[in-house]
């Protein structure tokens, strides 16, 4: 580890924390339908979307109606999806003359980029047209984006109001999501990335002479838009396969940087819209703080890792850390830094391979999201993830001392717990319940690539990363296969919906609430104590569900080097 590392790493941690205020402000006045710097050339927009879709944006749903719609949304955009990738063949914007998709591939891209996991078991550009990156993958990196946004708010429109019967307008919502924060943001980062050197073209590929007289065909194409998304909606996908690796997507160390911040950016300030909603925004910054202390403390042990390097290399004097499967323009540092944030948020766009990180390195970005995702996040899923998380450890902070608990002045009670253990069980349900299954089935395990515990690790790292709608993978497997292809779009399935439909229940129950005023025995949930159980909490429950998959995985590989084997 270097002083200029760890200086790299402060400089991204302090840019986040300066977008959060400001972000987070103005976001809390689009979802509260206040007049913002661009409401004068948005508001007619956004009134002739209603009026087209036949909605009122004074008309509030309950629950029940929010999760609907939303479900309903989400399967016309996975059917749509399919079948943009089944009829790619016939389509126009399609240079290349790229052919139909697998059915059982298509469905898992369709599945992927719905639930904003943008698990990839292709390569984009010898694989997809132009006019399925474009108007398919980019158009739902929008809306997957704009939905976790809108549920977040819901939720915390739950524990806002009190005694009321709904939480808003999920098309709405939806529409100010992506009308008033994702386009914005995303025509400014596309001038950012085009102007670095990330090409935005619906040209051809471009043939070019190597100087050994071989000839080369360099994939080009609108990049810089789907580039500008993926990041900011913690989508992920790449245009090219090796995805923010490739000079195209991610040209330089300022590029590199400025994708990192937009990666939290969202998600970060959330937080913030939280506090300001609830009325105290020192409980925004308190659920910062437990975030904040779950990702330094990952990207210190990251950082550690890589730059410890093999030790077995190092006894041959071979020192330097482990550069494998990274790109010297970002090194040791950046690497590890990308590695935490992609997987701290669910995003899962990648500048170096996670299958060729140390044991111990490769295990944060495992560990983060098998905590469920709530380190920041997925842009709305982090916070009502986390939010989750807070209804369990005041939960358990009411049972220490013996009194009902109470959160914003509404007292938690069982249906609220019960729901939030739900959402929570959920995930290890799919991430180890395919494992096992994965890991004895001949045919998934012909694509493990490794032996040993490294396989295993590979084998976990995915259904881990598509069950948290992460999307980034240990590279070491092959994933194209029927198994692997049906099952991973399974798993993201149960990893998005069946989280969020626990969640809406506990925004529904908690609206319909009365607030108590604060007593002598009410916890302060916006104070050092509180962090530290929620920070405990998490890691407790994470602890005791994965530790013993762990054990066989990244631990066990990592005691083997140790004792001078390898896999």
């Amino acid at each position: 580890m270097t002083l200029n590392g760890w200086i790299q790493i402060l400089i991204y941690c302090g840019i986040v924390v300066l977008l959060v205020r400001p972000l987070g402000g103005y976001m809390r006045r689009v979802y509260q339908g206040e007049r913002t710097l661009l409401s004068p050339l948005l508001v007619p927009v956004e009134t002739l979307l209603y009026r087209l879709a036949g909605t009122d944006e004074r008309e509030e749903h309950h629950w029940t109606t929010y999760v609907a719609g939303m479900l309903v949304f989400n399967l016309f955009g996975l059917l749509v999806l399919y079948a943009l990738q089944r009829f790619q063949g016939g389509l126009p914007f399609n240079p290349e003359r790229m052919g139909a998709v697998d059915p059982a591939l298509a469905f898992n891209t369709a599945a992927s980029f719905i639930t904003n996991t943008n698990w990839q078991n292709y390569a984009g550009e010898t694989t997809m047209s132009y006019l399925v990156q474009m108007a398919g993958l980019t158009v739902q990196n929008f809306a997957s984006a704009a939905t976790g946004m809108a549920l977040a708010i819901a939720l915390v429109r739950g524990f806002a109001r009190h005694s009321a019967k709904s939480v808003g307008n999920f098309w709405v919502d939806l529409t100010r999501s992506t009308l008033y924060v994702l386009l914005p943001l995303c025509v400014l980062l596309t001038l950012f990335y085009v102007f670095r050197g990330v090409p935005q073209t619906l040209g051809a590929y471009v043939e070019a002479t190597t100087l050994e007289g071989a000839r080369q065909t360099i994939a080009v194409g609108p990049v810089a838009s789907q580039l500008a998304i993926k990041m900011l909606g913690t989508n992920g996908g790449g245009f090219f396969n090796v995805n923010s690796a490739h000079p195209f997507e991610n040209p330089d160390a300022l590029s590199n940087l400025v994708q990192m911040v937009t990666i939290f950016a969202i998600g970060a300030a959330l937080t913030n819209v939280f506090g300001r909603m609830v009325g105290n925004q020192r409980q925004g910054w308190a659920i910062l703080a437990a975030m904040g202390v779950l990702f330094i403390a990952g990207v210190v042990i990251a950082y550690w890792a890589e730059a410890a390097g093999n030790p077995l290399l190092n006894r041959l004097g071979l020192s330097g850390g482990n550069m494998e499967g990274k790109e010297v323009r970002f090194g040791i540092p950046l690497s590890a830094l990308f590695a935490v944030v992609t997987t701290a948020a669910s995003c899962g766009a990648v500048n170096a391979m996670h299958d060729s990180f140390t044991a111990l390195g490769g295990m944060i970005p495992l560990i983060n999201m098998e905590l469920g995702e709530i380190i920041v996040g997925g842009v709305g899923a982090g916070l009502y993830g986390i939010l989750i998380f807070v209804i369990i450890a005041i939960f358990v902070a009411g049972l220490m001392v013996g009194r009902t608990p109470e959160y914003l002045g509404k007292k938690i009670e069982a249906k609220e717990v019960k729901m939030a253990v739900l959402a929570m069980l959920c995930l290890p349900l799919s991430m180890l319940g395919f494992t096992a299954v994965a890991t004895v089935l001949p045919s998934a395990v012909a694509s493990i690539a490794n032996p040993g515990p490294h396989g295993f690790s590979e084998v976990l790292y995915t259904y881990t990363s598509a069950t948290a709608n992460n999307g980034s993978a240990f590279a070491g497997l092959n994933g194209d296969t029927p198994w692997y292809n049906l099952t991973i779009g399974i798993a993201m399935l149960m990893g998005r919906f069946l989280v969020i439909v626990p969640a809406m229940a506990i925004a529904g129950s908690l609206a319909a609430k009365k607030t108590v005023p604060a007593s002598a025995g009410t916890f302060p949930t916006d104070g050092g104590l509180f962090v530290g159980l929620l920070v405990g909490v998490i890691l407790i429950v994470g602890g005791l569900t994965f530790l013993p998959a762990l054990a066989l995985g990244p631990l066990a590989e990592h005691f083997a080097m140790l004792a001078g084997h390898t896999f």
